[in-house]
């Protein structure tokens, strides 16, 4: 530590600009509420600490995700309250640190002003300032794949710092383990490798069969092992995440498989960066390839690799959702970065420098232009989470006043968005709350939207299966009601 003092200084700088990132997002977005994939894994979690075998059976859960299950035992001594609060305070900081991460990377392949507007693309879009509030797992998989990414940038075959960021994003989503398998081969001499090499540095010597060599075989195939192993654990099943997962993906009906990704595909990392993004991604990748090669081949490696793991992923049967194309939007993201601003790398005297910054400047006029498009884009976005989190509140306060309990028996719900949420405050099984779509209860608690703002709004997804009718059970009478929900209860006659 004495040998490089000025280190300290640069990490609590750099501590410093994620912390005030996120509490800048946090106030722009004013959303605080988890997502429902979040919320089941928060509740798995709290029956692991009760020492329960957790419900991966329950109707269209998502697919477990152990590191976040994780969390959820560490966190479930705490109200539910507090758990949401710091699981979506995870989920700013991952996302102020993904801005961070691609400014860097950009800075580290293209300079400052590449990496600057790369940054300010990501977080800007949509999707990101959709996904990331919500505390979906998939900004702090985008940070840690990003870092790995970076820590090859500043130090080529950098090992185990980088296999063991790819494990812990191995426990969030399995499209780690390609990148974790792919680094792996790299490093033993089993892939080409002159697509990765640096501009300062031509070879490498081939790794001797060593005691490292085992620890990063063990690295790379550690978060594989723990997601199977905990999946036969809890279920019996190997592959178990990856069949719920693909009976999920049919039963709301999305969009997998091979013959999918060609259409979709481009369209999911379209819908997050939009045009003007997509044209200077393009100039940046031809021009990098053209005149920065050296600078570049990292970069063009990792986001060719990024989307044939994405399509792989698609014809294993998973579906391709826009949140699985952050990583190679991320990327583009900062070649847009190099389209802008790639020229100023060049010698002045350099033919290509002038028209080059001529076709930045164009780039950087239509970013402008679809600007406020893109405002009032993410505003109506952010309008929508709100207007889901003022119901979700109203969910809450019912639970916190006790109008929403066990006592009498199951709670029923009509849809399954609110059964991880109403399970992680009542501290018990989500096959405790039974949805509509499911089957109907004869005794215990019935919730109804109010309105029919909730029934749009609250909702799981657009093609969540839903009964021809939805009716309060026999029986039933009104005990509560508030501006969102309608509370109807039946104790049964042995309770």
């Amino acid at each position: 530590m004495n040998l490089r003092p000025h280190l300290l200084p640069a990490r609590l700088l750099r501590w410093a600009v994620i912390g005030a990132g996120a509490l800048v997002l946090w106030v722009a977005c004013g959303v605080r509420f988890a997502n429902y994939d979040t919320l089941y894994a928060l509740a798995w979690g709290g029956q692991l600490w009760r020492g329960e075998v957790p419900s991966y059976g329950t109707a269209i859960a998502p697919t477990p995700h152990p590191l976040i299950e994780a969390l959820g035992v560490l966190l479930a001594p705490l109200s539910p309250h507090t758990i949401i609060f710091v699981a979506v305070a995870l989920g700013y900081l991952a996302l102020a640190g993904c801005g961070w991460v691609i400014y860097r990377l950009g800075s580290e392949w293209f300079g400052r002003p590449a990496g600057a507007f790369a940054a300010l693309i990501m977080l800007t879009r949509v999707a990101v300032l959709s996904y990331g509030p919500r505390a979906y797992i998939d900004i702090p998989y985008l940070l840690l794949v990003l870092s790995a990414l970076l820590v090859e940038t500043r130090r080529r075959r950098a090992g185990a710092p980088v296999l063991a960021l790819l494990a812990i994003a191995g426990l969030l989503r399995p499209e780690a383990w390609f990148f974790s398998g792919l680094y792996w081969l790299y490093l033993v001499g089993l892939t080409p490798r002159l697509a990765l090499v640096s501009w300062k540095e031509r070879k490498f010597p081939r790794p001797a069969l060593t005691r490292s060599k085992i620890l990063l075989t063990l690295l790379g195939a550690s978060a594989p092992l723990v997601w199977v192993l905990s999946d036969l654990a809890i279920t019996g099943h190997l592959l178990w995440s990856l069949t719920n997962t693909r009976h999920t993906a049919e039963t709301l009906h999305r969009n997998t498989g091979i013959a999918n990704v060609p259409q979709y595909i481009p369209r999911r990392i379209g819908e997050i960066l939009r045009p003007p993004v997509l044209v200077g991604a393009a100039l940046g990748g031809v021009m990098s390839l053209l005149r920065l090669r050296e600078r570049a081949r990292l970069g063009a490696s990792a986001g060719v690799v990024a989307v044939a793991v994405f399509v792989v992923m698609a014809a294993a049967g998973l579906p391709i959702n826009t949140r699985y194309a952050f990583l190679a939007a991320a990327i583009l993201a900062i070649f847009c970065g190099v389209g802008a601003f790639g020229w100023l790398l060049l010698e002045r005297d350099d033919p290509h420098r002038r028209w080059w910054s001529l076709a930045g400047a164009a780039v950087l006029v239509a970013f402008l232009a679809f600007a406020p498009s893109q405002y009032d884009a993410v505003r109506g976005q952010l309008k929508d989470l709100k207007r889901q989190q003022r119901i979700e509140d109203d969910l809450v306060a019912l639970v916190n006043e006790g109008s929403i309990k066990l006592a009498c028996g199951p709670v029923e719900v009509t849809n399954h968005a609110p059964i991880p949420l109403l399970a992680l405050y009542l501290k018990a099984s989500p096959a405790r709350i039974v949805s509509a779509q499911s089957r109907q209860i004869t005794d215990g608690t019935y919730i109804e939207p109010a309105n029919t703002e909730v029934e749009r709004y609250y909702v799981l997804d657009a093609h969540d299966p839903v009964p021809r009718q939805v009716t309060v059970p026999p029986g039933f009478t009104a005990t509560r009601t508030n501006r969102s929900w309608l509370i109807f209860e039946k104790c049964g006659a042995s309770r």
